[in-house]
C-alpha cells in the first residue's frame, strides 16, 4: 500500500444497522470502489447511483477511509472489499490513534451517545448519522459536549439537496406562503429527520411547537413556525416512493419537488464534514441541530400524549 501522505485525512466508518447502507456508500464516495464487489452490496440502489457517476466525480481529494468496523464482522469484510478500505478492526475503539476523525454510520438515535462517547472523549471529530438522538436525556448530553468544545456534527443529506435549493428559489413567486408539506417512508424515529431537515431548508429556524396526531408507523406531525405559516410532515412506514416529496402552497400559487439525486447530496454532506475536521468551523450553527432534535423528540412525546401540543422550548431547555 502506498505511504500515507501527511496531509491526507484518515477516516473511520463505524457501525452498521439493518436498513442503512451508509458504510458502503459513504466510503465509496470518498475512496472509490470495486464494481464487482459493490454489485454484491445488499442495497442495490448504491451500486446504481455510483455507477451513474463519471470517474471524476468519485473521491474527495486528500481524504481516505482507512478503517471500518461494523456490528456484524462479516459486513465489515464486505464493505472493505467493495469500498477499498484497507483496515478492518475488531473493536470500534481500535481506531483511536489511527485516524483523524470518525463517522458513526448508524441511524438509531438512542444508540448514538454510547456509540460516539469513546471518540468524543478522545477528542476526535465525530460525524453522527441522522438523527443525532431521539430522546431528551441524550440531547442534554450532546449539548453538554458541544459546550465543552467537542467537535460533533450531524445532519441529513437533505440539507444538501439541490432539489430543495431550487424549490426555495421558487417560493418568492408564490406570494404569501401558508403551508408546506413533506413526506417520508419508514419511521418518524429514524427517517423523520430526513423530511424535517429538508423542510428546514425551506423555512429556516424558528419552530415553536409540534403535534403528532397520527400513530406509530403512520405519523402525522403538525408544526408551528414563528413566521406564521404551518407545516405538515408525514412519516408513513409503507409509503415507498414518497421519500423527499415536498409541496409549498402560497397565496399566488404552489410548487413542489421530489428528491432523487442522492450522490451529490451525500458527497456535499461528506465534504462539509471534511472541511469541519480541517478548519474546526461548523458548516451551520449547532443550534439548528438542537432545534431539529427537539422537533423529533417532541413528535414522539406528542404521539405518546395522544396528539397534545408540545412546545420546543420545554425540551432540553438551554440557559
Amino acid at each position: 500500500m502506498a505511504a500515507q501522505r501527511p496531509s491526507e485525512l484518515r477516516l473511520a466508518m463505524l457501525g452498521m444497522v439493518e436498513g442503512n447502507g451508509h458504510p458502503y456508500s459513504w466510503s465509496a464516495i470518498v475512496n472509490g470502489y470495486d464494481r464487482e464487489a459493490m454489485a454484491e452490496c445488499p442495497y442495490p440502489v448504491i451500486a446504481e447511483y455510483l455507477g451513474e457517476q463519471p470517474p471524476e466525480n468519485i473521491g474527495i481529494p486528500g481524504v481516505k477511509v482507512t478503517h471500518i468496523w461494523t456490528d456484524d464482522p462479516a459486513d465489515a469484510q464486505s464493505v472493505a472489499r467493495a469500498s477499498l478500505i484497507p483496515n478492518v478492526v475488531e473493536n470500534p475503539e481500535d481506531v483511536i490513534g489511527e485516524v483523524d476523525a470518525v463517522c458513526i454510520t448508524t441511524d438509531i438515535g438512542h444508540e448514538h451517545v454510547d456509540r460516539a462517547r469513546p471518540f468524543i472523549e478522545a477528542c476526535l471529530p465525530v460525524f453522527i448519522d441522522k438523527p443525532l438522538t431521539d430522546n431528551e436525556k441524550d440531547l442534554r448530553q450532546f449539548i453538554q459536549w458541544y459546550r465543552r468544545g467537542k467537535k460533533i456534527l450531524s445532519s441529513s443529506c437533505m440539507r444538501y439537496a439541490h432539489e430543495l435549493r431550487d424549490l426555495k428559489a421558487q417560493m418568492s413567486g408564490l406570494g404569501d406562503v401558508h403551508l408546506i408539506t413533506g413526506i417520508t417512508p419508514k419511521s418518524w424515529e429514524r427517517y423523520g429527520i430526513h423530511a424535517l431537515e429538508g423542510l428546514y431548508q425551506l423555512t429556516g429556524p424558528g419552530f415553536v411547537s409540534v403535534r403528532n396526531v397520527g400513530e406509530k408507523g403512520r405519523d402525522t406531525v403538525l408544526l408551528k413556525h414563528q413566521s406564521g405559516f404551518d407545516c405538515v410532515l408525514w412519516a408513513y412506514y409503507e409509503a415507498h416512493g414518497s421519500f423527499g416529496v415536498y409541496q409549498v402552497y402560497g397565496s399566488e400559487g404552489s410548487a413542489g419537488c421530489k428528491f432523487s439525486d442522492t450522490f451529490p447530496a451525500f458527497k456535499a454532506q461528506l465534504e462539509a464534514f471534511v472541511e469541519f475536521v480541517r478548519t474546526g468551523r461548523y458548516p451551520f450553527e449547532p443550534a439548528q441541530t438542537f432545534e431539529l432534535m427537539r422537533i423529533i423528540i417532541g413528535g414522539i412525546l406528542s404521539r405518546e400524549r395522544g396528539g397534545a401540543e408540545v412546545r420546543l422550548d420545554k425540551i432540553a431547555p438551554e440557559g
